[in-house]
């Protein structure tokens, strides 16, 4: 299992969500940290054999350090995590649910695989930092990352959605103290990233829908944004 709990001089990138081949080959030069692939239901779902197609790119990948395979589920059984690792060589779980952080224990220690646990924001902005806290107490030595999203009614989250960022400072000073990474996701794009990174210091970014034209990945959105955070 490789350790990530150092936090980076600039921020990790995280696309997600791709399921065309021709376009992660496009991709190989840009400077990104993890490529996301939904198992989940979702517009951008991939089964086990296109993934593992996917995944055989990130070997090709122009920069260093390569890529690595975040396969992203929501409340899977370890079964379903099992069968597919079977067919695809994924580095990180990405779990967008209700999961336990039993489970997230018993993925870290079964597959040796890094575990990123996602909490998405409810509605209400005026959440204490102290219920956020008793919250993420129990994933305590249990995770790799947090990762913060807009809450979606459908999906959990991947709503395509920006929330207050101030929100995100609770999460941050805890990943801080678990020495952790935290990320941010929900409604970035090219032009707000850079207020984001400069403004609340992530240490990571994840986006989906805010590089896509059309549904489609987009080669000029995806660079735009890469070159933005790391130059931020």
């Amino acid at each position: 299992m490789m350790s990530i709990s150092k936090v980076n001089e600039k921020p990790l990138v995280k696309i997600c969500g791709l399921q065309d081949v021709e376009v992660l080959k496009s991709m190989k030069h840009l400077t990104v940290d993890f490529i996301g692939f939904v198992f989940a239901r979702s517009k951008r779902q991939v089964i086990a054999a296109q993934a593992a197609d996917l995944v055989k790119v990130l070997s090709e990948w122009q920069v260093r350090p390569l890529p690595r395979s975040v396969g992203v589920f929501v409340n899977p059984s370890v079964e379903e995590i099992e069968e597919i690792l079977r067919q695809v060589s994924l580095d990180v779980i990405q779990l967008h649910g209700d999961e336990s952080p039993a489970l997230c224990r018993e993925l870290r220690a079964k597959f040796g695989v890094d575990v990123f646990k996602v909490f998405s924001l409810n509605n209400d902005p005026n959440q204490a930092a102290e219920d956020i806290d008793l919250t993420l107490a129990p994933y305590e030595g249990v995770i790799d990352a947090v990762l913060i999203d807009t809450f979606d009614p459908v999906y959990g989250g991947g709503s395509g959605r920006t929330f207050s960022w101030e929100r995100s400072i609770p999460y941050q000073i805890w990943a801080r103290k678990m020495q952790i990474p935290l990320f941010i996701a929900g409604g970035l794009d090219p032009d707000n990233v850079h207020e984001l990174v400069n403004g609340y210091a992530p240490d990571g970014v994840d986006i989906s829908s805010g590089v896509e034209t059309n549904g489609i990945k987009d080669m000029i959105k995806m660079t735009a944004f890469v070159e933005r955070v790391k130059k931020a």
